[in-house]
């Protein structure tokens, strides 16, 4: 039985991928959500390969970006970052009444914005499992993009 966080985060990378063009080649309805657990990545586009994270998550102003939200799991994370691989982020924001998403592209991450959490403790149940959170009050005013579902982008 999905969590009503698994059931967020399902929703929002279903409106990325029916709502907007892959943004490496363009084309509509070529992204497509990957299989849980798949690691650092949650849509995939079927035509040109694009990778990206999605993360959902509730707020009371879809229009404030908020200064941090939780990320997945630190070791895949960090891992990538000593390689220099970073995945481009779609932030989805969701009020009561409206929604929002917003694009964080590769070139405006860095190790700053990557702070790892306290691992779980010895009673969860998943003892041990670290996990990240990304903070967004690191990066530079223009850093995300406000998307809108024409596929055209602004700077917030």
């Amino acid at each position: 039985m999905p969590t009503k966080n698994q059931i967020l985060g399902r929703w929002g990378e279903t409106l990325v991928a029916k709502k907007f063009a892959c943004p490496r080649c363009k084309r509509f309805f070529a992204l497509k959500r990957l299989p849980a657990n798949f690691k650092c990545a949650d849509i995939i586009c079927d035509f040109c390969g694009y990778l990206a994270q999605v993360k959902t998550t509730s707020v009371t102003d879809e229009s404030v970006v908020p200064k941090s939200i939780l990320g997945a799991a630190w070791k895949p994370q960090r891992e990538r970052m000593k390689a220099g691989i970073y995945f481009p982020l779609f932030l989805v924001l969701r009020s009561r009444t409206r929604s929002a998403v917003y694009y964080l592209p590769t070139e405006f991450q860095h190790p700053k914005i990557f702070k790892k959490r306290q691992p779980l403790s010895r009673s969860a149940k998943r003892a041990g499992w670290q996990g990240f959170t990304y903070n967004l009050g690191a990066l530079s005013q223009h850093a995300i993009i406000r998307l809108d579902p024409s596929g055209n982008g602004r700077r917030v």
